[in-house]
């Protein structure tokens, strides 16, 4: 199954099917890519979620986004994200600033810091990538990627029915 030294058993691993095997490596890669990705990291005393944050703005959005937002596009929730941001404004990396139309709402604004910061770790998360996908043809992640498009679009109606059906079960007593 794995070539190369991968560390599943390929006996074990060709008696599971393709569906149960795929959602088993994409939890492993997640927790790999993960413990990795901190390493690479740690130099700059930033966590992966906390890069990923930083990423997100700074590519998803062209003015400062608000938390929800921001949760919206990174599969995350409110609280999650508003504790990876309040570690990087302890940094200097982020400002969480009140919108200016509804107090309630907070937006998060990358600080010029934090823009020459990334810069220094751009390289490290490019090289990351780079052999992530090392020998592989562009076809084949083009592919992979509108399958895990459609499975984050399935994910997303799982969440949207299980919210619906919270949100009736709480009408109901």
């Amino acid at each position: 199954m794995l070539e190369g030294g991968g560390s599943l058993n390929p006996i074990k691993t060709n008696a599971i099917s393709d569906a149960p095997m795929i959602f088993a490596l994409l939890l492993i890669i997640s927790n790999k890519m993960n413990t990795l990705l901190d390493r690479e990291f740690k130099e700059f005393d930033v966590t992966t979620k906390q890069w990923f944050l930083s990423e997100t703005i700074h590519s998803l959005f062209d003015a400062p986004p608000t938390m929800q937002e921001v949760a919206g596009e990174m599969g995350s929730s409110h609280q999650n994200i508003k504790q990876v941001a309040l570690k990087l404004q302890h940094k200097g990396l982020l400002q969480l600033e009140k919108d200016k139309k509804d107090a309630r709402v907070t937006r998060l604004r990358l600080t010029g810091k934090s823009e020459a910061f990334w810069e220094k770790t751009d390289p490290k998360g490019a090289a990351f990538r780079e052999n992530m996908f090392k020998g592989m043809e562009n076809k084949d992640i083009a592919t992979t990627r509108g399958l895990l498009e459609k499975m984050l679009l399935n994910l997303t109606e799982m969440e949207k029915a299980t919210v619906e059906r919270a949100e009736n079960e709480g009408h109901h007593k």
